[in-house]
């Protein structure tokens, strides 16, 4: 949809009669600046009515630029002329449009074939470009889902996140991987389906401790014939789709048919899944009746943030609820907030076939039809006032009041802290952006630099990065770090010398001592950038939270206050560099181990190294093998054994 809507989408120029290019824009076309008679550049109200004339009577989308060049506001029009024609008035707006009319240097257009195109090419754009004006979903991961695989004759249940490449049934969104991993918990208790990879089931003689404790129906060795696991599947499924208390009718039947038979070993099995059914659907939040397939959002805007909170209900089920903060464009309304919020989070995953809102949004036909189009069927919005469904809404918006109202609170207590980390530290203002530096590795192996940001909000985390640590040799870890700086803030020199990014960190703390302070002190000299705050954290002597010195260029160390909360504030930052640090670092070490010597020999690719270890049974006994044997081995060359003999041995 978005590749059709760009094919289709046509550029049309702001340059009108006495125009002339000012620089370039973002985006598609150029950015171009109006002058009045004078000579003098036309902003705001005027530059609106000087473009009107250009534009033509299509749908398409509109943006307003400042006097940079960057993005202001990202918005679609039925008709682009009377749309952009309300901007031209110089009264009757509210403050949010005013302040955005009053910095719009030069404007463009965009036209579509149909309105809907329009929103969809709107909200890429907006994506693309994050415009300060527009609403923006700043959380955009993916949900986990359950997927029962088709691959196998004894198919197997899991956890599955991203696109749908595994070929099987898919059962989501849950809210959150512990929901999926709750259910499938239950799951596994009331069908007896296999987790385990197909590697391990192949291998398997005997039952695993998951058979033993009645997790499993041990399909590896034969404790269930195929007939019998594909009936738990069945079952499975029949729950995942909201069909519990039909599955629960029938096992009870079975239940006392097998007592009729004096089977009781059956019946008690019966029992033990009846029972763990009864006690899912006695421990699901809500569970409304006739409604098998929705969303509900409900919205609550305070202060100029909001908070969206999304239940997600299938198969009858609620599969959990996930709290929203997109960024309300400096004071959108709730209208426009919820729209711009349902088009910008169904982007990328398929909507459900209702939608139930706390309120109306501004194009609801418009809204159904695009989602219509994303999901392949048709769509619902409903805004209800009475009934079960009024009553899920309500309880989305008490969870979204109570919600917004922590957000606050931790934003506020945020606040404080940067703000007495700016007194501790002589800092002109708060830090909006604070980056602290780690790295990791062990005796040199493996070595990996993190970087993680936090600022007003909490952690950045879409804003960390890892360094693959290449120069620095051994286990330098001064080198380390000079090395992670220079990488880091040469690039960011060079792609935005002007500091106009937001990109540039009003704070660095570094993990560790004088040396450390000394070498990225050494790494900002060498690209001119003495003029960043930089501060280096120390554990004490004993290595105690709550006795670190603070080493800053030009100062004496200094040591707070055991009970200072904004060291424990710091102490929290430098254990998340810590932890993104180790991380990265494990995941580094984990990739060299399942590598093979046989990878570094050019020509050897995956079927010629299984031929060599098949022959061989080991890379080391390839590594000791005569150059005889190798060419024995079927598929590879006598150039090729010669090769793999120079690799292994070089003198």
């Amino acid at each position: 949809m978005r590749g059709e809507a760009g094919r289709k989408a046509k550029g049309t120029s702001a340059a009108v009669a006495g125009a002339g290019v000012a620089g370039e824009g973002r985006g598609e076309g150029s950015l171009t600046r109006a002058k009045g008679p004078d000579g003098r550049p036309l902003t705001g109200h005027a530059l609106i009515r000087h473009l009107l004339p250009t534009l033509p009577h299509r749908p398409g989308v509109y943006r307003m630029l400042d006097e940079k060049g960057a993005v202001l506001y990202v918005g679609k029009a039925r008709d682009l002329r009377k749309r952009v024609a309300s901007y031209a008035r110089p009264t009757g707006h509210g403050e949010r449009i005013r302040r955005m009319i009053a910095a719009t240097h030069g404007m463009m257009f965009l036209t579509t074939e149909s309105e809907a195109e329009a929103l969809l090419l709107e909200q890429n754009l907006i994506k693309q470009l994050k415009p300060r004006f527009n609403v923006l979903l700043r959380d955009d991961k993916s949900f986990p889902e359950i997927l029962v695989t088709r691959d196998h004759p004894f198919p197997r249940i899991v956890k599955h996140r991203g696109k749908r490449r595994v070929k099987g049934r898919y059962f989501g969104p849950f809210a959150s991987a512990a929901a999926v991993n709750r259910t499938l918990n239950q799951l596994q208790k009331m069908f007896l389906l296999r987790n385990c990879t197909d590697a391990v089931f192949e291998g398997r003689t005997r039952p695993c401790l998951l058979y033993q404790i009645r997790r499993c129906a041990g399909p590896c060795v034969g404790k269930v014939s195929e007939a019998e696991y594909a009936a738990l599947v069945a079952d499975a499924e029949r729950f995942l789709s909201g069909r519990s208390h039909e599955l629960q009718a029938r096992l009870a039947r079975e239940m006392e048919e097998a007592a009729a038979r004096l089977d009781y070993e059956r019946a008690a099995v019966l029992r033990d899944r009846i029972r763990a059914l009864s006690e899912v659907q006695a421990t699901q939040i809500v569970n409304p009746r006739g409604i098998t397939e929705a969303d509900v959002v409900a919205l609550a805007a305070e202060g100029g943030e909001a908070c969206v909170q999304v239940f997600f209900i299938r198969g009858g089920q609620n599969w959990g609820n996930r709290a929203f903060f997109p960024r309300t464009g400096a004071g959108a309304g709730a209208a426009e907030i919820l729209e711009a919020f349902l088009a910008q989070f169904y982007s990328r995953r398929s909507p459900p076939r209702e939608i139930i809102l706390s309120e109306a949004v501004e194009n609801p036909d418009l809204l159904a039809e695009l989602l219509g189009q994303r999901r392949e069927g048709r769509v619902r919005l409903t805004v209800p006032r009475r009934g079960v469904r009024a009553d899920l809404v309500a309880a989305a918006a008490r969870n979204a009041r109570e919600a917004l109202a922590r957000r606050q609170a931790e934003t506020a207590s945020q606040a404080r802290l940067l703000e007495r980390v700016a007194e501790i530290f002589g800092l002109p203002a708060p830090p909006e952006r604070i980056e602290v530096y780690d790295n990791s590795h062990i005796q040199g192996a493996h070595a990996v630099g993190a970087m993680i940001v936090a600022g007003p909000e909490g952690f950045i985390k879409s804003a960390y990065r890892r360094f693959n640590i290449k120069a620095a040799s051994g286990d330098d870890d001064f080198a380390m770090m000079r090395e992670m700086l220079t990488r880091r803030f040469a690039r960011l020199a060079r792609e935005d010398p002007g500091r106009e990014s937001g990109n540039w960190p009003d704070l660095l703390l570094i993990d560790g001592g004088k040396g450390q302070l000394s070498a990225a002190r050494e790494a900002l000299a060498g690209l001119g950038l003495d003029d960043l705050p930089l501060v280096a954290v120390a554990k004490g002597e004993a290595r105690d939270a709550g006795r670190e010195v603070f080493h800053r260029p030009g100062h004496p160390p200094l040591a707070l206050r055991h009970d200072e909360p904004a060291l424990h504030f710091i102490q929290r930052l430098r254990d998340e560099a810590h932890r993104f640090a180790i991380g990265s670092h494990r995941k580094k070490r984990a990739k060299a181990m399942g590598r093979s010597p046989l990878d570094e020999i050019p020509g050897v690719g995956p079927a010629r190294k299984r031929a060599l270890l098949a022959h061989f049974g080991s890379a080391r006994a390839v590594a000791d093998a005569p150059l005889a044997d190798l060419k024995a081995v079927k598929g590879i060359s006598k150039q090729l054994a010669e090769t793999i003999h120079a690799h292994f041995h070089e003198e």
